[in-house]
């Protein structure tokens, strides 16, 4: 395969490109900071301006068998407008820019994360974000909502898994297919944003599952979903967070409680 992959310097990107490489596969890396090892090519990008994205789209060449849109910024405080641009605006600009690129049948692979979980209920504060169409609409669209950097971060992601679901039937007759992958609390140089943002649920988290995930661990999903093997997979996410999910969710609907399911 050929394949285009943002964020290929580092964390998880870093896992995937290395994965694709040890497999045999050509890898184009874009990302801001030049990839040390495992691409063919690096095309430098900022997923934070526009003008960046369209010359690096101009410049990618191809055709692509895949494309996995993996670049992202974690929760820093201070950083809500940006957030926003790089991991929603930015990252579909990219994704709309690159489908020409595409050959047919090829597979995209959007990294989102379980952050995005409650997207059901924001749908929409959502859809206000999505019906931007310029970062400069972004200052805003933050003052008016009063969205700070953890919700910045929580809504880019929502949006991610959205746009991955809302765009599946327009890519089934491009012959296309996309879905998303939602690591949580992956051991990569951003863990500790995530546990200044997210706080002691984070720390809870991990205790209970017993370790924070590996790149690897994630890389091994997208690099399925980007691949031949995954071919009847169009539109979905998978959660990839060693079973906080489920936890959460038996929290919530008391079924770990005495006398429930687990204790017959």
């Amino acid at each position: 395969m050929r394949v285009a992959l943002t964020g290929a310097a580092s964390g998880i990107g870093a896992e995937v490109a290395a994965r694709l490489w040890r497999d045999g596969h050509e890898v184009v890396g874009f990302d801001l900071t030049e990839p040390k090892a495992h691409v063919d090519r690096w095309v430098p990008i900022n997923l934070g301006d526009p003008a960046s994205i369209s010359q690096a789209i101009a410049s990618a060449g191809g055709p692509f068998d895949a494309l996995i849109n993996n670049a992202g910024l974690p929760p820093r405080e201070g950083q809500a407008e940006l957030v926003l641009n790089v991991n929603f605006l930015g990252f579909r600009q990219f994704l709309h820019g690159m489908l020409d690129h595409l050959s047919p049948g090829a597979a995209i692979v959007n990294t989102a994360s379980r952050a995005g979980a409650m997207w059901r209920d924001n749908l929409d504060e959502i859809r206000a974000l999505m019906a931007l169409d310029n970062p400069d609409a972004l200052p805003a669209f933050v003052a008016a909502r009063g969205i700070d950097h953890v919700r910045a971060y929580n809504l880019s992601k929502e949006a991610v898994i959205v746009l991955t679901l809302a765009e599946t039937e327009a890519l089934i007759t491009r012959g296309l297919r996309m879905n998303a992958v939602s690591p949580a609390a992956v051991s990569t140089g951003i863990l500790d944003d995530f546990v200044a943002a997210f706080g002691e649920r984070v720390a809870r988290n991990i205790a209970r599952v017993g370790r924070p995930g590996l790149p690897d661990e994630v890389a091994d999903v997208i690099v399925f979903l980007a691949g031949p093997d995954s071919r009847w997979l169009k539109g979905i996410e998978i959660v990839v967070d060693g079973g906080m999910g489920a936890l959460a969710q038996t929290d919530m609907l008391g079924l770990n409680a005495p006398g429930g399911p687990a204790h017959g």
